[in-house]
């Protein structure tokens, strides 16, 4: 299936980045499109999996998980069963937000979401104390979400 995006498919996915829940009579006015046509865009760009998920975003304080963590994680053995042993370990925890198989010094960064220093010693205890091939871990505390999101820049042709 074809990714190649339109000028009007950028617009669309410009406006379902700020909100997700705007109207297709809205996107279509704002784009110049009927609803029924962006409707089948959207559908389009959602079975070619550009849009790959519609989720609402939370602030973690107001749900009870303050803190976020950064966590860089260096493995013992870079032997490929074991490294997808972690990322499937890593993916499986809910409160790794995000995972990062990377290059440089370490192998894996973590964005981790918690409700406290108590809960996330147990995580490490599960996630990395408990996990033979886990060299060492590096933790960085956040102290300010200053911008958070995944908004992607698209550039309109």
């Amino acid at each position: 299936m074809s990714t190649d995006l339109d000028s009007f498919d950028l617009a669309i996915l410009n406006i379902l980045q700020k909100d997700n829940a705007t109207s297709q009579r809205t996107i279509g006015e704002a784009v110049n499109l009927s609803a029924p046509a962006v409707q089948r865009r959207i559908k389009r760009m959602e079975e070619s999996g550009i849009i790959q998920a519609n989720v609402a975003v939370l602030d973690p304080a107001k749900v009870g998980q303050p803190i976020t963590i950064f966590v860089g994680v260096e493995l013992e053995s870079e032997r490929i069963d074991l490294i997808d042993a972690a990322k499937k370990s890593f993916a499986a925890a809910p409160e790794v937000q995000q995972c990062y198989y990377v290059t440089g010094e370490m192998d894996f960064i973590l964005v981790v979401t918690i409700a406290s220093m108590t809960a996330y010693e147990a995580l490490t205890r599960r996630l990395f104390f408990g996990n033979h091939n886990v060299k060492h871990f590096r933790t960085v505390v956040v102290m300010d979400r200053v911008k958070t999101g995944l908004t992607i820049p698209l550039a309109l042709s």
